[in-house]
């Protein structure tokens, strides 16, 4: 071998293992990203389930991170609040130390998304600009800052939705809220898997990459169908399972009309229709897992799919005992908390059918 192929190759294995140490760091920040998500989903949850929601009636970017600091910034806190319906209706015997209560959950879950902020950009900026995010990613990756920056919008566009009118929010806008939410989570759970090695293992069957995808998406969908039923408080009705309301399949599903309007407002409809979902999700799994041990039982591919199926038991589940309690809050945020677990392992299952991703920009970068 000649001294410049040698030299040439020394140079590649150089960049391979600088590069490897750009990923990994980008992988361990991409984790702490999801993490702060996870907590950020978890407190909205609470947020909803205390209803806390509408406490904060002002959308102030960066004010609002300084909390009422004084009695007097208290009063005058609890006096805006007091102009919404959602007091004037349901809350005209509320004290300000009771105001305390919800206000604390709102300002939190608020807090804790412009912290994702900055944990997301800073970092990102620091990556780009020393080269260490690959030409591929970054343009991926300030798509996501975007994404959380329109979640922002999003949120204020929720929560506006119960200061004139309604006591609460509008199911639509808190469903669009927390889906958005999931698909930030995924695209970092993408990306970060891509950035993980991987197992050459072919998958178990030619249908597997599309089984996964189904379920990734399906996942979505029932996390979709678990807000509405949270913004229609649906879980607080209906606590019996296997039967709803003395039936496998209860009456008056289509009792509004039109009868598409019930699949959206119609509290009975929702929770059925979300029930139905767990069942198919439960199902697509199985399925799933069952194919793979078939064809390749000692692959990474069917170990994931078992891992799958299990995360989907035990979410089904939290999610009847969370129902038969009549959602108490710490079973409540445990049942979101396992949809989230759910949807990113979903995710990172359906990523690892893709390979990691490839080393071309080594080489072209040095050419």
């Amino acid at each position: 071998m000649a001294v410049a192929d040698i030299t040439t190759e020394h140079a590649i294995r150089g960049e391979v293992r600088k590069q490897d140490r750009n990923r990994r760091a980008i992988r361990i920040w991409l984790g702490f990203v999801l993490l702060a998500l996870f907590c950020l989903v978890l407190v909205g949850g609470a947020t909803r389930l205390t209803n806390s929601g509408l406490s904060i009636t002002e959308w102030k970017p960066i004010h609002g991170v300084i909390p009422p600091l004084n009695a007097a910034e208290w009063d005058e806190e609890f006096k805006l609040y007091q102009r919404i319906p959602e007091f004037q209706q349901l809350n005209s015997d509320m004290t300000v130390e009771q105001f305390k209560g919800i206000f604390w959950w709102e300002w939190a879950h608020r807090l804790i998304a412009r912290g994702i902020g900055v944990i997301f950009a800073l970092p990102l900026l620091y990556f780009w600009i020393t080269g260490k995010v690959e030409r591929r990613l970054r343009w991926p990756l300030a798509g996501i800052l975007a994404l959380g920056g329109l979640q922002g919008f999003i949120g204020w566009w929720m929560v506006s939705s119960g200061l004139a009118v309604r006591t609460d929010v509008s199911q639509y806008r808190l469903a669009t809220h927390l889906v958005m939410a999931c698909l930030i989570f995924a695209s970092c759970m993408w990306i970060m898997r891509g950035l993980s090695p991987h197992s050459n293992e072919a998958a178990p069957t030619s249908s597997s990459k599309t089984w996964a995808a189904v379920i990734a998406i399906f996942a979505l969908f029932q996390i979709y169908l678990g807000a509405l039923v949270a913004g229609l408080d649906a879980g607080f009705t209906y606590n019996t399972w296997p039967l709803m309301d003395g039936s496998v399949v209860p009456g008056d599903l289509l009792i509004q009309q039109p009868a598409w309007i019930n699949f959206f407002e119609n509290p009975k409809t929702v929770q059925f229709v979300h029930r139905i979902g767990a069942y198919t999700l439960f199902a697509l799994t199985l399925i799933n897992m069952i194919m793979a041990l078939r064809a390749a039982p000692q692959t990474t591919h069917a170990r994931r799919a078992v891992v799958l199926f299990a995360l989907v038991t035990i979410q089904a589940a939290i999610g009847i005992t969370t129902l038969l309690l009549h959602v108490p809050l710490h079973w409540g945020l445990l049942h979101q908390g396992g949809a989230l677990v759910v949807f990113g392992f979903a995710i990172a299952n359906w990523r690892g059918y893709y390979g990691e991703f490839t080393r071309e920009t080594v080489i072209a970068e040095r050419s």
